[in-house]
C-alpha cells in the first residue's frame, strides 16, 4: 500500500519562494512578505466562505496574485532603495566619529608619537578626505530617497554608487585601523590611539557588511532592469 503524499500549502510555497528571491533589510523584507501572506489569506477566506475547499481557494488566490517572479522585480527595487538608505545611514553616522578620532589623536599626539613617515601622514589626510566625501554622498542619498523622492525620481544608479562609496569608506577605515594600531605601538599616548583604532575597526565592520549587502541588492536591480528591457 503506497503512502499518500500530503498536499503542500500553495500560500506557504508562494511566500517562501518570494522571501528567498528578495534581498534587502530584514525588517523591510519581513514587512513586505507579511503583507503578501495577509493578502493571500484574506483572499482564501473569501473563497472558502463561498464554498470552495481550502486547497482550491489557495490555488485560485495565488494565480490571481500573480507569480512570485512578477513581483520580485518591482519589490526588489524597493528593497534596494531601502538597503541604500540603510548603508548611507551607517556611513553618515560612523564616518564623522572616525574623522573626529583622527583629529583628536593628531591634536593629542606628542612629537614622538607622530614621528611617522610623511607618507603615513599624507595617507591619514587622504583617508579623512575619502571619509568626508563618502559622508556627504550618504547625506545626499538620504535626502534623495527621503523627502525629495516625493518630487524627484531616485536615480537608478544611486544605490550602486552608495554601495561602492561605502566600500571605499570601509577600506579606508580598515587602513585607518592599521595605521592607528602602529601609531599606538610607537607612541606614548597609546590608550587614546588604541581607543581610536578600536572605533575605526568597529566602524569598518558595520559599514563593510552594509556595503556588501548594498552591492548585492544593486546588482540584482540592474539585472532585473536589463531583463525587463
Amino acid at each position: 500500500m503506497s503512502a499518500v503524499t500530503p498536499q503542500t500549502d500553495p500560500i506557504d510555497d508562494y511566500v517562501s519562494a518570494l522571501a528567498a528571491a528578495l534581498h534587502g533589510p530584514e525588517r523591510t523584507k519581513a514587512r513586505m512578505v507579511a503583507e503578501v501572506r495577509e493578502g493571500l489569506t484574506d483572499a482564501v477566506s473569501e473563497r472558502t466562505r463561498a464554498g470552495l475547499t481550502y486547497q482550491h481557494a489557495a490555488d485560485e488566490a495565488v494565480q490571481e496574485f500573480g507569480s512570485a517572479d512578477e513581483l520580485v522585480g518591482s519589490w526588489q527595487r524597493e528593497l534596494t532603495i531601502a538597503q541604500a538608505r540603510h548603508t548611507a545611514r551607517a556611513v553618515a553616522l560612523t564616518i564623522p566619529f572616525v574623522i573626529a578620532c583622527w583629529f583628536l589623536v593628531r591634536q593629542a599626539g606628542t612629537d614622538q608619537t607622530w614621528q611617522l613617515p610623511r607618507t603615513a601622514q599624507l595617507l591619514a589626510v587622504n583617508l579623512a578626505g575619502v571619509s568626508a566625501v563618502a559622508a556627504l554622498l550618504s547625506a545626499a542619498t538620504l535626502a534623495a530617497t527621503g523627502t525629495l523622492a516625493r518630487w524627484l525620481p531616485t536615480p537608478d544608479r544611486l544605490p550602486l554608487a552608495v554601495a561602492w562609496a561605502a566600500t571605499v569608506a570601509s577600506l579606508s577605515m580598515a587602513v585607518a585601523t592599521l595605521a592607528l594600531a602602529i601609531a599606538a605601538a610607537l607612541g606614548t599616548n597609546w590608550l587614546l590611539l588604541a581607543f581610536a583604532g578600536a572605533l575605526a575597526a568597529t566602524s569598518h565592520a558595520l559599514v563593510a557588511g552594509s556595503a556588501r549587502s548594498c552591492r548585492h541588492c544593486a546588482r540584482l536591480t540592474v539585472t532585473d532592469d536589463r531583463g525587463d528591457g
